[in-house]
């Protein structure tokens, strides 16, 4: 790409292609049969399983007029969601049929789902509110409101709870409650992000600082995880929740969410490219295993436990800014800022 030949996985087990725009993100389908990317120019590109080889198949499409601000697994086992700065919220279907869920209120800036294969919701933010609905996307189920505005928003794994990051902390709603008061979690500052433990125990938020921010739910106490030379950009717990894995530094950062961490207890630090910042991480969603793109277009694997590096793409064109497996674990993809995406198959052959 960009006059660097692939290195690692991508070329022998991958397909790349270059587009025009800058990728701001990347999601499997739930049924792990299709890639969506992206853009800020407002395209989306749609990769089919049976096409993961061959990109030049993969199908372009304009679908809102400005950038894609969100993207999210559809609450069905196929399709997406997509949010945009045109203030629509649009689902795309696997064929790539566009439907228009909202239009012509604020932003569209986060779109988030949760499904267990017999029901389903949706969330998205505008402002300082979040809206559900149902799986269909045409029922509104609720509105919440929220002190400032949403900068993140993320369902438990039940889909029970849903949570929202803004100024000055965080706040936690049951999804199907009567009355809607919400839990706040209070911690002074810029929040911009937020993840939460797959068991539930734990919130975090990232800040606009340099730091995290967590919450252990339990309780209620605060967790600050400092340190890094860069801002958080992208964190994700690993499969069990043992750890957090996070970007802002040139290893990739996990911290210890068991044995009463991470309070009192330091990270542990995955290899990574010195002097290059990671930007995005990614957990498999099977094994202990993470993959992590940098800011000189690396893109690793590592396994946690054997602390084993495995490239999957060498450094050259823009930095990474999209990193998604497939619900099933078997497919890597990736997207650069300078509009490179590509897709790595991982099943054993």
């Amino acid at each position: 790409m960009a006059g660097n030949a692939p290195a690692g996985l991508l070329e022998t087990r991958g397909a790349v292609r270059m587009i025009d725009g800058h990728v701001t993100g990347c999601v499997a389908s739930r049924d792990s049969r299709q890639f969506a990317f992206a853009t800020a120019e407002g395209d989306i590109v749609l990769a089919a399983r049976e096409d993961f080889a061959n990109a030049a198949v993969w199908q372009v499409q304009t679908v809102h007029d400005g950038a894609i601000l969100s993207l999210a697994p559809n609450a069905a086992p196929a399709g997406f969601l997509t949010g945009g700065d045109d203030s629509t919220l649009r689902r795309i279907g696997a064929d790539g049929a566009v439907t228009d869920l909202v239009r012509g209120r604020r932003w569209v800036e986060h779109v988030s789902s949760w499904a267990d294969g017999k029901s389903g919701v949706i969330a998205f933010a505008s402002g300082k509110q979040v809206e559900l609905r149902d799986a269909t996307g045409a029922t509104t189920l609720k509105v919440l409101e929220h002190p400032s505005t949403v900068s993140g928003i993320v369902f438990d794994a039940k889909g029970k709870r849903i949570a929202a990051s803004h100024y000055n902390g965080a706040s936690l709603w049951f999804v199907h409650a009567k009355v809607d008061t919400p839990r706040r979690l209070e911690w002074k500052g810029s929040h911009t992000g937020i993840a939460i433990h797959p068991g539930g125990e734990a919130l975090v938020t990232s800040m606009q600082e340099n730091d995290l921010h967590g919450w252990r739910l339990s309780d209620g106490h605060n967790m600050r995880m400092s340190g890094y030379p860069h801002k958080v950009q992208s964190m994700a717990f690993s499969r069990t929740g043992k750890w957090l894995v996070t970007s802002g530094a040139d290893s990739v950062v996990m911290w210890p969410f068991f044995g009463g961490g991470p309070m009192g207890k330091p990270p542990s630090e995955l290899a990574g490219v010195p002097g290059v910042i990671c930007r995005r991480v990614a957990c498999h969603p099977v094994h202990e295993i993470v993959a992590a793109g940098f800011e000189d277009g690396t893109v690793l694997l590592e396994d946690a436990a054997a602390q084993r590096v495995l490239p999957v793409r060498g450094a050259g064109g823009g930095a990474i800014s999209a990193l998604a497996f497939t619900p099933d674990g078997c497919a890597l993809a990736f997207g650069t800022e300078d509009g490179g995406i590509g897709i790595v198959d991982l099943a054993a052959r």
